[in-house]
């Protein structure tokens, strides 16, 4: 991937704001007394550091091109159907679908994405796994809770594989004025999709008082929505310089993708709350498993992709 200053620009600003971040962790800890206090600070230093390692893989990913954030989101999309995988109430006559979703569709899905057949990677998972994972159940000739099980193989398949794909999918597109090859693009969507999630919870600890969906997320509250989801549009806007929209097109398109966010955050809690758990997984210290910290991404990745290449593509 050619060598792009804003690119470096981009990664140097949000290192800064973890720096800052560390800091004012490191602060808070020297001052928390009480059990619960210092139970909240070592979540958050805990959340922080996995932030640095994030933001140093992803960096590592983006410095090699397509092929780097192909690999990086088919390892994402792996551990995040891994950790979908265990909340399924599968037989054993499931498991040659799950194999070949796992070690045949997963990495076809990326291939596609990497070689930019969009008309296959946009197809692949849509059609042609929908056909193959009721084929593959039906032959074992098991119908105990058939639908149940076809229906939440092929779920699992569209959030955790294809919806995720839309991300390094970015790269594929033709942008007018751009040599990355949506490179900046991708990093506008990380960013202001997960600074949503972070302003929505500092709002939410600073002003909540009104739950947001006390059903689903007893946590999420409407000040901490409404304010995250304000300021992560702004921050969209003032990051424009990294896309091929306009100042007030990139905070319209931020607040879609903040908006999605949301949504994606609340059913992947549903789908939680329907299994019993509090976590996907444990596999990021502070923010619980893969699945924990990609809900938004799911739902605002394919969003921004067609929303871009409808009207911004070259």
């Amino acid at each position: 991937m050619p060598f792009d200053k804003l690119l470096v620009w981009a990664f140097g600003g949000t290192c800064t704001l973890l720096a800052i971040a560390t800091l004012i962790a490191t602060a808070l800890s020297a001052r928390a007394r009480s059990d619960e206090a210092q139970a909240t600070v070592r979540n958050l230093r805990a959340r922080i550091g996995a932030w640095w390692l994030i933001v140093f893989v992803f960096a590592a990913a983006l410095a090699t091109g397509k092929a780097g954030a192909a690999v990086l989101f088919a390892l994402v999309s792996f551990a995040a159907f891994s950790e979908f995988a265990t909340l399924l109430k599968t037989s054993r006559y499931d498991h040659r679908a799950l194999v070949t979703a796992f070690f045949i569709i997963a990495p076809l899905q990326y291939v596609f994405v990497y070689s930019g057949l969009y008309g296959m990677f946009t197809i692949l998972i849509p059609v042609y796994a929908f056909l193959y994972v009721p084929m593959s159940l039906v032959l074992r000739g098991n119908t105990e809770r058939f639908l149940e099980r076809v229906a939440t193989i092929q779920w699992g398949l569209m959030i955790c594989i294809y919806c995720i794909s839309y991300a390094p999918a970015l790269l594929m597109l033709n942008l007018r004025g751009s040599v990355d090859g949506g490179a900046k693009l991708l990093l506008f969507l990380v960013f202001v999709v997960q600074l949503s999630d972070v302003l929505q919870y500092v709002c939410g600890k600073l002003l909540g008082k009104r739950p947001l969906a006390p059903s689903i997320s007893p946590h999420k509250t409407w000040e901490g929505f409404i304010g995250g989801v304000v300021l992560a549009s702004l921050a969209g806007a003032a990051l424009w310089w990294l896309t091929p929209y306009t100042p007030l097109a990139a905070f319209a398109v931020s607040l879609g993708i903040c908006l999605a966010g949301v949504v994606g955050g609340l059913t992947m809690s549903a789908v939680k709350r329907d299994r019993g758990v509090k976590d996907f997984g444990s596999i990021l210290p502070g923010h619980g498993g893969m699945l924990d910290r990609i809900d938004s991404l799911c739902f605002a990745a394919p969003i921004l992709f067609h929303v871009t290449r409808y009207f911004f593509g070259g």
